[in-house]
């Protein structure tokens, strides 16, 4: 068929700078202006067109950004690769994931995740597409992009080479939803190559609209039964594994032979080696766990002890790959499953209902497996699931050099311009094992955009945070909090650690009251963009002059601007400490405020970018300039606003005058 005409489908970027500096997305919400996945389908099916993506294009510019791959790429339509391509051949499952000659295993192993859980993965890969019915080259899928969930569409062009694909791919030659996922990811973040490296948990968000949670069990919360219970209940998804080592009495390799063995493409038939666990006799236990190789932990239980009073707590894991080796306690006809009921019994068996499906002592569970991971998902992405569910709260922000990017607490100075978002607890948890009066928070700091952005050098800044304990005379006040405060007060929790990771995510359990979180970067003057997401168990917020026209001053305006500049130079004065006629871009927020403007966040950040010099001051120029924009722009609002209720209307005549004199 033909190709459509690319007017249909808009380029991206055709934002202005002040749309991009004003918004708080990434550019990527650029697909709600675009026209559905079904209307665009349907349109080229009718006109007998094949779409080609010019947001993606089959060239080297999405594949690679800072060389050329060592090899000739040819892009194809799965029509050209093989004769009666399918989407999807009995079901999505793991055999379908092959690693090709791209670094990103990390994604592939999230993408095997999600196989075991079908209707997290239908909605990641919406399964109404085909090559034959309604077939118009073009297929999409859904992801969670901080905060909400998009629609990436995409063309059917694959890479190849001799006819093979040469990325991600399924183990039947005629089977490509796999490919195509992966390309989608690949335009998500910008090109293939930004897809080199990274963290499996990372994916399973993008995959989810979840935060993840790491335990090491040996560091483990003596709560830990509970919390994962909770989780349970609620349709998290969990893993764990066993750290590989290196051990006097066992012929074990080590971590590196491990992950070798796990990214190694090894060619069986013409074809990669399907994405697969390490040499499973080399890193085995003593007990028949492999180190080194993701479980999935499908059940928890309480069963009462025959003859005692108390309960035995029970966990039942899955080996994802299909067959049990454990030999421990409560594997297959042991004995110790004598020590419960003949009902509780039969329930447990019942439950088993895989090969791959094993019980084991929660108490084993934490001496044989180091790692935990937790993947709480949002009402949003459980849909309606009858389940314990989240409260969630989800605050868009940024850190602007001169402005709001302050830096940690080791950096007084600054640290206080930091963003701040305050958070109140209402309700203590249900269930508490110690009696204690807390709430249960589960922190997520996320930057943004930084994958995308590596075609331009970026990289993960080292970020964290602090929560502090707002006091009672500033409770719902909702102001931001002074250099002073933070001087004199103690946080009240924060991160373990400032980490250079795309998110960092911390469990508290805080008595109910007012807290101020103060997400940062370690180093001050750092620009980026941030979600902070909120998880708690029970109910919580978090917030986070009249004019002529003519252009010319009349006596008594000059006499206002006059008055009001003698104000300011005061003002000026009174934070240019050092007389060197300059002040931080840092103290403009205090000096605005002084003079009676009251503005948001983001009009702080931009009176830094538009106003601060290089070395992040502020001249008496520069300041006398903001300042009279403010006077002007404060009085204009107020004219227009007849009613006094803070919200004016404007047709396109007043908004072409308020562009013209306030640009």
């Amino acid at each position: 068929g033909r190709t459509q005409e690319k007017s249909d489908y808009p380029p991206a970027g055709t934002n202005s700078i002040y749309s991009a500096i004003l918004s708080r997305n990434e550019a990527v919400k650029d697909a709600k202006r675009l026209k559905s996945f079904l209307e665009l389908r349907d349109k080229y099916v009718k006109q007998n067109v094949v779409f080609e993506d010019p947001m993606f294009p089959a060239s080297d510019a999405s594949l690679f950004y800072s060389r050329k791959f060592p090899m000739k790429f040819e892009w194809k339509r799965p029509s050209e690769i093989c004769e009666n391509p399918q989407f999807i051949i009995d079901g999505a499952n793991r055999t379908d994931i092959c690693q090709g000659e791209l670094g990103d295993c990390w994604l592939l192993a999230a993408i095997a995740c999600l196989t075991l859980n079908e209707k997290l993965l239908y909605r990641v890969i919406p399964p109404d597409q085909s090559f034959t019915e309604n077939y118009a080259g073009i297929f999409h899928f859904q992801f969670w992009r901080y905060g909400e969930w998009v629609d990436v569409i995409v063309d059917d062009q694959i890479p190849t080479n001799k006819n093979q694909l040469v990325f991600t791919k399924s183990f039947r030659k005629n089977e490509f939803w796999s490919a195509l996922l992966e390309k989608a990811y690949a335009k998500l973040h910008g090109s293939y190559e930004a897809l080199k490296g990274g963290n499996t948990l990372e994916a399973m968000e993008d995959f989810t609209g979840g935060v993840t949670e790491f335990f090491e069990l040996s560091e483990a919360p003596k709560e830990l039964f509970m919390i994962m219970k909770k989780a349970m209940q609620r349709g998290s998804l969990m893993g764990c594994s066993i750290d590989v080592s290196v051990r006097k009495n066992d012929q074990i390799k080590t971590r590196e032979f491990i992950q070798k063995s796990w990214d190694t493409n090894k060619k069986q038939n013409g074809t990669r080696k399907a994405l697969g666990e390490p040499s499973e006799m080399e890193s085995r236990t003593d007990q028949g766990l492999i180190r080194g190789h993701a479980y999935s932990i499908i059940a928890l239980e309480e069963c009462d002890e025959n003859g005692k009073d108390t309960k035995i707590r029970l966990i039942r894991l899955r080996n994802p790959w299909g067959f049990v080796l454990w030999k421990g306690p409560w594997c297959a006809n042991s004995k110790e499953w004598s020590t419960i009921s003949i009902a509780d019994r039969e329930n447990l068996k019942k439950q088993t209902i895989e090969q791959s499906e094993f019980w084991m002592s929660f108490n084993d569970f934490k001496r044989n497996f180091t790692k935990l991971e937790i993947c709480n998902l949002t009402p949003d992405t459980l849909q309606g699931d009858e389940r314990l569910s989240w409260t969630v709260s989800v605050n868009q922000g940024r850190w602007v050099r001169g402005s709001s990017a302050g830096g940690c607490r080791n950096f007084p100075d600054t640290f206080w311009t930091n963003p701040q978002y305050r958070l109140q607890l209402f309700e203590q948890d249900d269930d508490s094992e110690d009696g204690e009066v807390l709430c249960t928070v589960v922190v997520a700091l996320m930057q943004k955009g930084r994958r995308m952005q590596r075609n331009q050098g970026a990289r993960y800044l080292t970020i964290g945070f602090s929560i502090y304990e707002v006091l009672n005379m500033m409770r719902g006040e909702n102001q931001h909090l002074q250099k002073d405060f933070f001087l004199y007060t103690a946080s009240k929790a924060k991160c373990k650690t400032y980490i250079n990771l795309r998110e960092v995510t911390e469990r508290f359990r805080l008595p109910p009251g007012e807290y101020v979180i103060i997400p940062s970067t370690f180093e001050p003057h750092q620009d980026g963009e941030f979600i902070l997401r909120v998880f708690s168990e029970k109910s919580s917020t978090s917030d986070c002059s009249q004019t002529d026209g003519t252009g010319k001053l009349n006596l008594q305006e000059f006499k206002h601007l006059w008055k009001k500049i003698k104000q300011w130079q005061v003002i000026f004065k009174r934070y240019d400490k050092n007389k060197s006629c300059s002040i931080s871009s840092f103290e403009m927020r205090n000096a605005v405020n002084d003079a009676g403007f009251h503005l948001n966040k983001q009009l702080y950040d931009i009176i830094a970018m538009r106003y601060a010099d290089e070395h992040l001051n502020i001249d008496f120029d520069s300041y006398i300039c903001c300042f009279v924009r403010l006077e002007g722009m404060f009085r204009a609002f107020n004219a227009f606003d007849k009613d006094g209720d803070g919200i004016i209307k404007l047709n396109v005549l007043e908004v072409t005058w308020f562009e013209y004199y306030y640009h």
